[in-house]
């Protein structure tokens, strides 16, 4: 039995006493509130925070160098800041994350596992701050270091910050699309120069952080390179946009409205016959250009010189999966902290009990919990497989980064709109910390590739380009719920189902009707994409408990991927029980299968998100959790 009880004291520190004792407090913030009794040994708070970090050999240096810089005051919300502070804060903070850069910046700028975490800890306490570093450390000085121009570029300003880099791809018109890009960039033979122009309205490009706020800014642009008015694909230009004086002649920034989530300084850019040197051109094995104005290029077509030249966008989505993950956990464990000391009125007489006391609150919290579990070990093996991929797996690396930005993005909205919820009021006010991550988390389902379209693309070519999975055995009735193997089997059955459906269906279409073929198909191939998804999470879990050696945070764990997996076939009984994967009395033992294992995992809810390592300076400026009405010193009890 684990016991702990709050006593007046206890909770007068935490909302009255200073800060080094709120901190001293951090991971019991439920024993200032309640009274925990369960016939299970708690999980080990330290094993579960290195299961979540493991990530590479450095990972736990890594993540721990990010969250002690964003404990940093600096990095505090300012409720009274209008949205242009909020502009300048951003780059403001850019800059303390760049003094503190935990290796050198060409290391740093090369390293997806350093990028990543960077992305996962900022997005905690400013989306605004993930958004400004990954457009420059990882889309503009990835780019530009990748270059193969020779001698090297001079790169002072940018790695000291005296000039902020970004990065303009998508157009007005040119979204998911942006192959189709229209900006132009004609080489002018006789003065050796680009001429870099934007030919009409839908060629403007779309939402880069192009104005004055934070600084002279010099772009990445692409644009097609056009020699002797013939078009040689999308290249990329290194464009300066402002000096301190204002932008530069030929460049229009015109600022976008106001988006939801935390404020960037977004805006339309457009360029009126600006001249570049020969030198703008950043090149590499898609293209070079010889002193003669040939160029010469080993990779074959337009279209694939366009991808080598964005090749960062694949880093790119695995730093917008991160920066969910981090604001997801975040909104976990400010939610489950609330749920502990927040009281409500209990079902005796004069009895108030904590929001984490009811079945209907912390179920729904346990149920996230599990998911983010999930979503964190999958990103780490996806980095892994991306970092190791050897020559000739880029494709399916790149789909299966391309397919996890789509899946966490995605559930981390889920998460963080739920955390939101559980919060009631509270939560809807910015200064409580939860009601920016859900629209952050849309910004990041619509960067670097919306969701769906990237989805679409991996299940056109997982459709006959990816191996069927294997036919798993029907079910005899005998094996448990619980059992991970057999709930990781029924995963597989499901995408196996899907993928024989995707290609049936592609194949009764017309011939001569390639769009109507795909509409047909388009349905199976999606839930082929989630589907196998789901199973690389499950795989990443399962890898992730099989590293843990206490018993009780190995209980804990595999009892988290099983509520995960059991969520996952809920939504399938009705395919699996088709397929015999499940039986009917397997199907109707979901629902008490899933109420069990929250009962037991409910006594452990704050130890849970205790491990998620959230900076106690971060939850100790939120309001909410620090303004602790003196009736929650009463001791109550949380049944298992």
């Amino acid at each position: 039995m684990v016991a702990a009880r709050a006593t007046a004291k206890s909770v007068a520190v935490l909302h009255n006493g200073n800060t080094d004792d709120r901190f001293r407090l951090s991971h019991h913030v439920v024993e200032t509130a309640v009274l925990i009794t369960t016939s299970s040994t708690a999980p080990n708070c330290a094993d579960l925070t290195e299961a979540l970090f493991q990530d590479g050999p450095d990972g736990p240096y890594v993540h721990g160098h990010w969250r002690k810089v964003i404990a940093a005051e600096q990095f505090r919300y300012r409720p009274s800041a209008s949205v242009e502070e909020r502009w300048q804060h951003a780059y403001d903070r850019l800059r303390a994350v760049n003094d503190q850069l935990p290796v050198s910046l060409d290391w740093f700028v090369g390293d997806p596992r350093g990028l990543a975490a960077l992305h996962e800890w900022t997005a905690v306490v400013d989306g605004a701050t993930a958004t400004v570093a990954g457009i420059h450390y990882n889309l503009f000085l990835g780019s530009v270091l990748d270059d193969e121009l020779s001698p090297p570029r001079e790169l002072a300003e940018f790695r000291s910050l005296a000039r902020v880099g970004t990065f303009l791809c998508t157009e007005r018109a040119h979204g998911n699309d942006a192959a189709a890009l229209e900006t132009v960039a004609r080489y002018d033979r006789e003065r050796d120069e680009f001429v870099l122009h934007t030919p009409n309205d839908g060629a403007r490009k779309y939402m880069p952080n192009t104005s004055p706020t934070g600084g002279p800014k010099t772009a990445v642009v692409a644009a097609r390179l056009l020699l002797d008015d013939v078009d040689q694909g999308v290249f990329l230009f290194l464009t300066p946009l402002s000096d301190h004086h204002g932008t530069l002649p030929g460049v229009t920034v015109t600022l976008l409205p106001e988006r939801i989530g935390s404020p960037v300084d977004h805006c339309v850019t457009r360029f009126d016959t600006v001249r570049l040197p020969r030198t703008a051109l950043l090149q590499g094995p898609h293209g070079r250009l010889s002193p003669d104005g040939t160029l010469s290029s080993a990779v074959g077509s337009p279209r694939k010189r366009f991808l080598h030249a964005i090749r960062r966008v694949t880093i790119g989505k695995l730093c917008m999966s991160a920066s969910t993950l981090g604001g997801c956990r975040s909104a976990l464990a400010t939610a489950v902290r609330y749920a502990h000391i927040r009281h409500i009125s209990g079902p005796v007489a004069g009895q108030r009990v904590p929001l984490a006391a009811h079945r209907s609150h912390h179920a729904r919290l346990l149920k996230c919990v599990a998911t983010a579990y999930a979503m964190t070990f999958l990103h780490r093996a996806v980095t892994e497989r991306w970092i190791a991929r050897r020559p000739g797996e880029r494709p399916d690396a790149e789909r299966l980064v391309a397919v996890t930005k789509g899946w966490i993005t995605w559930r981390a909205r889920d998460i963080t709109t739920e955390s939101r919820e559980r919060c009631g009021a509270q939560g809807l006010f910015p200064v409580n910390g939860l009601a920016e991550y859900s629209a952050n988390a849309d910004g990041a389902i619509t960067a670097e590739g919306d969701n769906l379209a990237i989805w679409c693309k991996a299940g056109a070519e997982m459709i006959f380009g990816h191996e069927l999975a294997p036919q798993p055995p029907q079910a005899t009735g005998r094996e448990s719920l619980t059992d991970l193997g057999f709930l990781r089997r029924a995963v597989s059955a499901a995408e196996r189902h899907w993928h024989l459906t995707a290609r049936s269906d592609l194949r009764s279409g017309r011939s001569d009707d390639g769009l109507g073929r795909w509409n047909h198909a388009s349905d199976a191939a999606l839930a082929l994409v989630e589907a196998f998804t789901v199973g690389q999470a499950a795989d990443a879990f399962i890898a992730a408990c099989a590293r843990v050696t206490d018993p009780s945070t190995l209980a804990a764990l595999e009892s988290l991927c099983a509520l995960f997996l059991l969520g996952e076939l809920d939504a399938r009984a009705g395919l699996l029980l088709s397929q015999k994967v499940l039986t009917s009395a397997q199907v109707s033992a979901l629902p008490e299968t899933r109420r069990e294992l929250i009962a037991g995992l409910a006594p452990h809810l704050a130890v849970l998100t205790d491990a998620f390592e959230v900076p106690e300076e971060h939850l100790s400026s939120l309001p909410m959790l620090t303004a602790v009405p003196a009736h929650t010193a009463k001791p109550s009890r949380i049944e298992p």
